[in-house]
């Protein structure tokens, strides 16, 4: 299926300007970052979850001044939201860890929300679900997640390097670094809970931006096998223009369901259905822009592609071709 055709936009031109956006939207989100936090999810913080489900949808303020009344010292730090379909008419609670709170003290904590719940006169309700994560857990799965990331970039270095060239690797490792720190930088701005699932969205997103960064790449060595009279600048932008059809079509069918998810998902697959939306956009970007103008920048000193070894055809193709000439 071809959507475009013939289609010949110098993207490279492009490369200061992407550049310079993405450091803008990095920075921006570091400064958002550190002066609001990111928050943590109750697999990272550790705490307890509750959910209740009421005959009658109480107010979010009213189950939140119930709550107050038991967590005085730490009532701020209490998320109360709405949570699943709304005919279901459920709440989630979730309570931070306290100090070092152990397991004994979650489970208690556990019980004073069903208490204050009660005490509200909120009318009448079962908690159809809870969620209870000891501190030493989630510190646990902060190292795994993190140790996942790191191992998949070493991964991709490695692959890419053998695969293709160093400068390939290089660039391929920058643009996913890339992405996730201009995923991070956006779930900072609409402070979004880094969970598992979002966890888990990245590592998506690293292997889909990956994906789409080496079928780039791959067309770039085939062209420069094919087209040795021209710089490695203009074979970059032939083979992002060969590959613009099949990166459209790529994108908008994984974006397409992942704004369906957002939609429609629920609010335990929002935060997921986010990163997936934000990875697609800026891993199709980078691939674009981040990691085929780190290519260039590497091989700028290389003006003309690395001429391949002659067959034996083109010899004796070259062969005949002079002596057409001498004889003419």
């Amino acid at each position: 299926m071809h959507i475009f055709h013939n289609t010949n936009f110098d993207f490279l031109r492009w490369r200061w300007h992407a550049v310079i956006l993405s450091w803008v939207v990095i920075i921006a989100g570091l400064i958002v970052g550190f002066t609001k936090g990111v928050p943590l999810g109750l697999e990272f913080a550790g705490g307890t979850a509750v959910i209740a489900q009421f005959d009658k949808t109480p107010t979010i303020d009213s189950v939140r001044r119930s709550l107050d009344r038991s967590f005085p010292s730490g009532g701020e730090n209490v998320v109360v939201q709405s949570y699943g379909d709304p005919s279901q008419r459920q709440v989630m609670i979730r309570v931070p860890q306290v100090g070092t709170e152990g397991g004994a003290g979650l489970s208690a904590t556990r019980s004073a929300v069903e208490a204050a719940l009660r005490a509200g006169n909120l009318g009448n309700f079962a908690i159809v679900g809870s969620e209870i994560v000891s501190p030493t857990v989630g510190r646990d799965l902060s190292q795994k997640g993190l140790s996942a990331f790191v191992l998949s970039l070493l991964g991709i270095l490695g692959y890419i390097a053998f695969r293709f060239e160093f400068s390939f690797a290089v660039g391929a490792v920058i643009a996913t670094i890339h992405d996730i720190l201009v995923t991070f930088a956006l779930l900072a701005f609409f402070q979004y809970d880094l969970t598992l699932n979002v966890i888990a969205a990245l590592l998506t997103v690293t292997g889909y931006s990956t994906n789409d960064t080496i079928v780039i790449f791959d067309r770039v060595r085939e062209n420069l096998k094919a087209m040795r009279g021209k710089t490695l600048n203009e074979v970059v932008n032939i083979s992002l223009n060969q590959t613009l059809g099949r990166t459209v079509i790529t994108a908008g069918t994984a974006l397409l369901s992942a704004v369906a998810l957002f939609l429609f998902g629920g609010e335990v697959l929002r935060g997921f259905a986010f990163t997936m939306i934000v990875g697609i956009i800026t891993g199709t970007y980078s691939s674009v822009f981040v990691a085929a103008a780190i290519v260039t920048f590497w091989n700028r000193k290389r003006r003309r592609p690395v001429a391949q070894p002659a067959t034996s055809g083109d010899t004796e193709a070259g062969g005949k071709k002079q002596k057409r000439a001498r004889a003419s």
